[in-house]
């Protein structure tokens, strides 16, 4: 199934290699991948959370969490064909930011609290937003089951024991990721892709604060 997801966003795509990225964290990529190019394809998304269920379906499970925005329709996917899986309602619901952690809101906490719970994610680089949710889990009184995302980026930094609980991520694609500073890309001036990424919001921003220090 790994090879599957993996085709899955070829199919859309939704990935990148060769080139010159900025992620959600800042930090600069050799390759990238467009989560956005998946979600209007409601059958290949479908089956993204089909295969997060089939992964799972021997866990016991209450609920599905993950974080906005990217994460919110995999949930949702995920929790209904679990459902079906299981014969019973499970549950999808997202924590949202607030400040530099994230936390349940809207009520949702109420779906966490005594639960068995699955976090999920999209993509993930450090692992610091799955992190959160996982930490969001257990502030909210409830047991993390498993954790699991779409495709993890880097299989040697971002393992098991990052999350105190079983980590089996769907696919993995390495994509060497840096700090802005230590960019080899950056330093060989490769240009920064603007089309897909953060890139054009990176490139905006730095030119602002060139002409403020310069004004």
């Amino acid at each position: 199934m790994s090879q599957e997801v993996i085709s899955l966003l070829q199919t859309v795509d939704a990935i990148f290699l060769n080139d010159h990225f900025v992620g959600t964290s800042g930090r600069h990529l050799e390759g990238y991948i467009n989560k956005d190019a998946l979600f209007p394809h409601t059958k290949a998304t479908s089956r993204i959370g089909e295969i997060f269920a089939e992964t799972f379906k021997a866990y016991d499970i209450d609920t599905v969490a993950a974080p906005a925005m990217g994460g919110i329709i995999l949930s949702q996917w995920t929790a209904y064909h679990l459902s079906k899986i299981k014969g019973k309602e499970i549950y999808g619901v997202y924590a949202e930011k607030k400040d530099d952690t994230l936390l349940f809101t809207r009520g949702y906490d109420a779906f966490i609290k005594d639960k068995n719970v699955l976090v999920i994610e999209d993509l993930t680089t450090t692992g610091g937003s799955l992190k959160k949710v996982v930490d969001a889990v257990r502030t909210a009184g409830g047991n993390v089951a498993a954790v699991s995302v779409m495709v993890n980026r880097d299989p040697e930094l971002v393992t098991e024991s990052l999350f105190g609980a079983p980590f089996i991520p769907l696919a993995e694609l390495r994509i060497r990721s840096f700090e802005e500073q230590e960019c080899p890309l950056c330093k060989n001036n490769v240009p920064i892709n603007t089309m897909v990424g953060h890139g054009k919001q990176y490139l905006e921003e730095k030119e602002k604060k060139y002409l403020i220090s310069n004004s």
